[in-house]
Formats: structure tokens, C-alpha cells, sequence
């Protein structure tokens, strides 16, 4: 197990890349543009490039993601789409093996679709480890205990939530909902209430900037959009209170589930959790307000992790360097 070199989260709105020896390597939009062509589609921006280009160009051009609720929906797009990043690094084909983070839900069909991507991009051996075992090292938990630890990682695209015992997961799910979601939410809110259509890159920015579960949050910022009916540019003043009415469900949802998970299990089991607490990580745990919405309305002692967005892809790194841990999870997955 020493031999691995590289970790890979493939997120549905970010992928990063973290090297042995060498660290966080790359952080790109897990985003593809691509227009008609007499071929077919052509590829015209990747990662970043293509984020540019969203709500930027003519009708024609497409921009997407290829890897949707943790499952590869387009399977040479995202092969192309790793390949630019990877060019970007020191990557030596043939001789390079890569740790892959995915969902704890997914079924063994779209595993071996992963295995063969990695393996058609030149990497000698690829091992498949669940994301939330590395949001779980990346928080400082000894997965390795008897000691039950819970995570709760609300990602980009889905929400992985596990119950973690001596290195693997005895009760795992995934959930489909995730930051994008919430930024269609949020562009459905706006042109709802206020007539205005406004792309998903300004969704998203509303979602960092303004959101927020604070009741009385006064956080706004100014949007620009196309009015539904005259069809001509209108600005409008967006506010937190605005968008509480979606944020607030959809931390509901979550909240739910993971009640549903800790009520099925065994009492030794939930003692533990309650003991140790529930962790919280993911882009979306960023959201304003967390800390306060969760002391009102979940009942279990719970943590939001420091850097809570890259905490599963710095877990992969520390496991770069335990080659005895990494057997170990190997062993149980």
C-alpha cells in the first residue's frame, strides 16, 4: 500500500486531487462546455474554463456536469475531463497508483465503472475508499475503534450520511440532495417570487454570499437576471430572507434522515454517537447559521468540522501516508 501516489474526490460541483509528499494539488469545477460540430459535440472549455462560460454563451453550448449523485452519467466526458486535470500534475502512466473517494450507496456496477475509468487513464492500481471514512480521518476520528463514530458530509452534488465502526461503515446512505440542488432551488425561488431568471454560477454565489439560517439575517446582494415577461436585463435586491425558505427545508430533510438512521440502531451504538457526537462536514456545512439552525432543531450533540469542504479529500492524504490504516479499510470495504 505504499505505493499510492494519488487521491481523487470526483464532487459533483468540485474535483480535487491531493499528491503524496506533495499535497492539496488541484481544485477544478467537475464541469464540461461542449457545442454542436458536424462530428458532434465538441469539447470547447474543462474545469474551470467551463464554469466561465456558464449563462455566457449562445444556446448551442452546453455546460455540464458528468458525474451526477456520485454515479458517472458520461463516461468519456468525465474521461476527458480527468485527463486535462491530471496533465496538469506530474502524472507518469503505468507507474502511478490512485485512492478514489465515492459514495458509501453506490452499487457495485458503478464501482466497476470507476475502476475502469481510472484504469483507461493509465494508473497501475486504483483502490475505491468511501468518502466518509476520509471526512472522518480528515476530522481526527480514530476510525479504527470500537468506538461508533456518525458523519454527516453534505456535499455538491448528494449527502452521505454513516455510522463508522473499526475502519468500515456498518449503516450508510446516500441522499440526493446536495449544494446544487439547492442552487436550482434557489434560481426557482427567484424567478418564482420576484419574475426573474438568473443562471445557476449566480445561484450559487447568492448561496455562499447570502445565505443563511439566521431567522433575521440581513445579508442581501444585488442580482441581475432576465424578466420573465418583458425578456429584457432586470437587477433585484436578493435577501437571506429570501432564501431561508429553501435553505431551511432542505436542512430539514437531512435532519430527518439522520434521525431515521440513529433511531434503527442498536442501543450500544446510539449511546455511542450520543456520546461522541454527530460530525458535520461538507461544502454545504459552511452555510451561515449551521451551528445556531442545529442547536434549535437537532437533538444530538454534533461538531462542524474546520474546513469543512476539503476535509474528505485531506482525510485521502493522511491515508497516503498510513499504508497500515489503508490495508486495513481495504480489508472491510
Amino acid at each position: 500500500m505504499n505505493k499510492f501516489k494519488y487521491a481523487i474526490e470526483i464532487g459533483g460541483s468540485y474535483t480535487k486531487i491531493f499528491v503524496k509528499d506533495e499535497g492539496f494539488a488541484l481544485c477544478e469545477p467537475t464541469l464540461v462546455a461542449a457545442e454542436p460540430s458536424p462530428e458532434g459535440y465538441q469539447v470547447i472549455g474543462l474545469g474551470l474554463e467551463a464554469k466561465k462560460m456558464m449563462g455566457k454563451t449562445s444556446d448551442a453550448v452546453e455546460v455540464f456536469s458528468p458525474i451526477s449523485n456520485g454515479k458517472i452519467n458520461n463516461y468519456e466526458y468525465l474521461k476527458e475531463l480527468l485527463s486535462y486535470f491530471f496533465s496538469k500534475l506530474e502524472f507518469r502512466k503505468k507507474h502511478d497508483s490512485i485512492i478514489v473517494l465515492v459514495n458509501c450507496g453506490l452499487n457495485q456496477k458503478d464501482k466497476e465503472t470507476f475502476l475502469s475509468l481510472l484504469y483507461e487513464l493509465g494508473f497501475k492500481e486504483v483502490l475505491l475508499i468511501p468518502t466518509v471514512l476520509c471526512s472522518c480521518i480528515g476530522a481526527g476520528k480514530n476510525i479504527s475503534s470500537t468506538k461508533t463514530n456518525m458523519i454527516v458530509n453534505i456535499g455538491g452534488a448528494n449527502t452521505d450520511i454513516a455510522v463508522i465502526n473499526m475502519n468500515s461503515i456498518i449503516k450508510g446512505a446516500t441522499l440526493g440532495l446536495g449544494g446544487r440542488a439547492v442552487d436550482v432551488a434557489i434560481a426557482n425561488t427567484i424567478a418564482y417570487n420576484h419574475g426573474i431568471v438568473v443562471g445557476l454560477g449566480t445561484s450559487e454565489k447568492l448561496k455562499i454570499e447570502v445565505g443563511s439560517l439566521y431567522p433575521n439575517d440581513t445579508l442581501n446582494m444585488e442580482v441581475t437576471g432576465v424578466d420573465i415577461e418583458s425578456k429584457v436585463p432586470r437587477s433585484y435586491i436578493i435577501s437571506s430572507a429570501d432564501l431561508l425558505p429553501v435553505l431551511e427545508p432542505f436542512f430539514d430533510e437531512i435532519i430527518r434522515s439522520i434521525d431515521v438512521t440513529i433511531t434503527s440502531l442498536p442501543p450500544e451504538i446510539s449511546t455511542d454517537i450520543i456520546n461522541n457526537g454527530v460530525i458535520f462536514a461538507g461544502g454545504m456545512s459552511n452555510i451561515s447559521g449551521l451551528e445556531n439552525y442545529l442547536k434549535k432543531n437537532f437533538r444530538y450533540p454534533f461538531r462542524i468540522v474546520e474546513d469543512a469542504e476539503n476535509v474528505s479529500i485531506l482525510g485521502a492524504g493522511k491515508l497516503l501516508d498510513d499504508p497500515v490504516l489503508l490495508e486495513r479499510i481495504f480489508e472491510n470495504t
